[in-house]
């Protein structure tokens, strides 16, 4: 009697994905116990196979010796289990490797996995499958679809996946959001309801939105910054009715059988809704700009995440997917440069926001400031508070403004989903007093009535009631454009900075009148961190903005940041100008100015980038990426060193946050 061999598919499969570095695990398979599965065994030395489920022939898995690994395999095993269990397909209507045919010719590549009819001879569903670290198969899927006339194709790596459908005989392909069960046809697929519970918050939004791109919105001619979130703000919309208001939480935010109707639900109502409920963000006028059919490739992809009621975690995958989805126009015009999430982190961590103090940022971009202030406040202060609790800190206490239509919609978006449905973002020129008055101030006006400055003297308390120049904040955190000279005398003539020798100045460098601006919109006490151009600490013609730095408020630190930081990788544009990090925390009223003091000064040998503008992983001595508690891989920088030096030395000076 032959000796059975021990199953080692727990230890094997821990070792053939160590240094994928997956974020939410092989997901696909979530609520499988992979190692009863799957039957892995030692064939030879150090030499493991897997039983395929359909043959019972041993497929080669992994070698420990040379480290030589087989992800697709282990992949295509699962995909064979949940065929069969989940979706009802017996075995022998599943073949595996199957030669492809292109007419008379047998193509040299072979289908993974391949779901014939129920003739058991014509092809039904092409699967190809990938590693977990694989992205792109479009074309291949697309091209096995063809050559062998199936009407549905799946790719998946184990942790997305995306589906393709022919609906014969058309000859156009379109995506699903599932494939059919064996009692089920493709039609049946349009006819299921959804439901906001069921939605599901583990997703890889840059994954679907290049998916997007390559499917649809590249050859659409439409840009694909404004189509993506026209869909995700009717998206938004939905989930919150669904939500909120539909007493059976059902989500309309599907594709129909019908692409007509399929752009009638998403356009003509979810998205001319959000557009009255969230104003400010689109024109009256905007609508979607892709046609019928090519809104029903697109909306698959989105409808069956949940945007609403996600987690930290959740919302750092948007972001992330944000961080992706700014092209080149968006990242490199007027100035405007990404800032580093890293170096956000740095930032916040070295003003230890807590939960009761608002905070703004008057340039701020897609969000990244209030976004990691917001973590630093739900992990520190708000650990063990309910998750209402957090949705209100959000919607309560986190402020942005910025002008540029790109950058707001990507924090406004954020902060929906982090608030709720409520946010503090506003389109309005921080710079300029006059874009503060008149009806379309109105909302920004009213949200921030009460972090007004009071001043004793009536006329001047007047005059900031129509300004709203000096605010009460307790935090600002900011990047500020750093190009671009401004000459309009009217806004000039607002700032100190701009005056000399009685006279205004002709022009100023935006970012100079940013720090007075800054500075203006705190509380005596109040922190701030701003990103500046080096030269303005230590040129000798920036004396008198140093001048006035010193007589406003305490310089808590400066932080000088390497090079690569704002460096982006190509095409698009980054920078490499030499910046840093000033904190300052203005002076209470009536303190008495100390004649000297000691300044934390430091600076960054390591951006976590290249010279490219590629982010820089930690390895161990093996060679293999490091990964932290959550599972993510930990970035090669000194800036949380540096953070946590300037808490040693604020301790040491005791100062009071």
């Amino acid at each position: 009697m032959p000796t059975i061999k021990p199953n080692k598919s727990q230890e094997v499969i821990g070792k053939i994905f160590k240094d994928q570095g997956l974020q939410y695990g092989l997901k696909e398979f979530g609520g499988f116990d992979i190692s009863e599965i799957l039957y892995i065994t030692e064939q030879e030395s150090h030499r493991y196979y897997v039983r395929d489920l359909k043959s019972n022939e041993q497929k080669f898995v992994y070698d420990e010796q040379k480290n030589n690994r087989k992800p697709e395999e282990i992949i295509r095993q699962l995909w064979l289990h949940k065929l069969n269990k989940i979706y009802g397909y017996p075995f022998e209507r599943m073949e595996t490797e199957k030669s492809v045919h292109f007419g008379r010719e047998v193509h040299a590549k072979r289908a993974d996995i391949v779901i014939l009819k129920e003739d058991k001879i014509t092809p039904y569903i092409i699967f190809e499958i990938k590693e977990p670290n694989a992205k792109k198969a479009e074309e291949q899927l697309k091209t096995y679809m063809s050559g062998e006339w199936a009407e549905g194709g799946v790719w998946s790596n184990g942790v997305q996946k995306f589906i393709l459908y022919r609906p014969f005989p058309k000859e156009y392909v379109t995506t699903f959001p599932d494939i059919p069960r064996v009692d089920q046809a493709w039609d049946d697929l349009f006819e299921e309801k959804l439901f906001y519970k069921t939605l599901d918050k583990n997703f890889d939004l840059a994954f679907i939105i290049n998916r997007l791109e390559e499917l649809v919105l590249a050859a659409s001619g439409e840009s694909v910054f404004d189509e993506v979130f026209k869909l995700l703000y009717a998206k938004l919309y939905d989930e919150d009715q669904a939500k909120n208001y539909r007493q059976d939480g059902e989500v309309i935010f599907k594709q129909y059988k019908d692409p007509k109707k399929t752009y009638q639900v998403i356009n003509d109502n979810l998205f001319n809704s959000a557009i009255a409920k969230w104003p400010n963000i689109f024109n009256s006028t905007d609508k979607i700009e892709l046609s019928p059919d090519q809104l029903q490739v697109c909306i698959p992809l989105l409808q069956t995440i949940k945007l609403f009621g996600t987690g930290r975690e959740e919302l750092e995958i948007v972001d992330r997917a944000f961080e992706h989805l700014i092209t080149e126009v968006s990242k490199g015009q007027k100035g405007q440069y990404f800032t580093p999430r890293n170096a956000i982190r740095m930032c916040v961590k070295i003003l230890n926001p807590r939960k009761e103090e608002y905070i703004i940022d008057p340039a701020c971009g897609s969000g990244g400031f209030l976004l990691h202030t917001m973590y630093w406040v739900w992990d520190k202060y708000l650990e063990n508070a309910s998750q209402e609790a957090k949705k209100e800190y959000a919607s309560k206490y986190l402020f942005g403004v910025d002008f540029d239509d790109k950058m707001r919609k990507i924090s406004q978006a954020l902060m929906l989903i982090a608030g709720d449905g409520k946010h503090h973002i506003f389109k309005r020129n921080s710079l300029d007093a006059r874009d503060w008055t008149g009806d379309a101030a109105e909302f920004a006006r009213v949200e921030l009535k009460e972090l007004l400055y009071n001043f004793s003297n009536s006329a001047e308390d007047e005059e900031n009631r129509k300004t709203f120049r000096h605010l009460n904040f307790d935090i600002l955190l900011t990047n500020p454009p750093f190009a671009g000279e401004i000459t309009d005398g009217g806004l000039l003539r607002q700032y100190d900075f701009a005056k000399k020798d009685s006279k205004i100045r002709p022009k100023m460098e935006r970012h100079i009148l940013f720090i007075e601006r800054d500075i203006d919109a705190l509380r005596p006490g109040g922190r701030v961190a701003i990103v500046l151009p080096q030269g303005v600490l230590n040129n000798t013609n920036m004396e008198y903005v140093r001048r006035y730095l010193f007589d406003k408020a305490r310089i808590l630190a400066v932080v000088g940041l390497h090079g690569n930081t704002f460096k982006l990788p190509a095409p698009a544009k980054g920078t490499g100008t030499k910046t840093s990090v000033l904190f300052l925390q203005k002076w209470l009223e009536n303190e008495k100015l100390p004649k000297d003091y000691p300044i934390f000064m430091a600076v960054s040998k390591k951006s976590g980038k290249d010279n490219s503008g590629e982010y820089v992983f930690k390895k161990d001595v093996n060679g293999n990426y490091i990964h932290d508690a959550r599972g993510k891989k930990v970035l090669d920088d000194d800036l949380d060193e540096i953070a946590e030096e300037f808490i040693k030395f604020a301790k040491d000076q005791k100062f009071n946050f």
